[in-house]
């Protein structure tokens, strides 16, 4: 059995992961929790960390379950093959999701430098800073290939 990476529909992480759930199929979805601002109120929701992305730990012949559910839209591949994660990298974010507030200090951080992430699931990461706001930093993460928001 292998770690396969499943492509939702946006939104639907958590409701694919359920419905996976119940086909008894082994599934996580890395969730985090965010502070939300409504015109009214702020509340903690818990966000999906990858959008899109649910992953399932399965046999090879039986990846075609998957399709079953609805919300799952594909596989994500890598040269050609469907991407394996490793037990290791599942086990590592999981480990990583158990402190479940990313707190940080916007401290003389200025576009174009360097950032080293101080805690949260993606601690110890150095990414190039491509804006910073009173709330936020937009990070850039050339060795993941995407751009990350950190939020105060």
């Amino acid at each position: 059995m292998a770690w396969f990476a499943i492509y939702t529909s946006p939104r639907q992480e958590k409701k694919v992961a359920a419905r996976l759930a119940k086909l008894d199929i082994d599934v996580y979805c890395p969730l985090v929790i965010q502070e939300r601002q409504w015109s009214d109120r702020k509340k903690k929701v818990e966000v999906p960390l990858l959008p899109s992305y649910v992953f399932v730990n399965l046999a090879s012949q039986n990846r075609e379950l998957v399709f079953q559910v609805a919300g799952v839209v594909r596989y994500l591949y890598w040269l050609g093959q469907p991407a394996i994660i490793k037990d290791v990298e599942i086990e590592l974010m999981r480990r990583w999701l158990q402190d479940k507030v990313t707190t940080f200090e916007v401290i003389g951080i200025q576009p174009g430098s360097l950032y080293e992430i101080p805690s949260g699931p993606f601690i110890g990461q150095k990414g190039i800073v491509d804006k910073v706001t009173k709330n936020q930093i937009v990070l850039i993460l050339e060795q993941l290939g995407m751009k990350i928001i950190l939020h105060k």
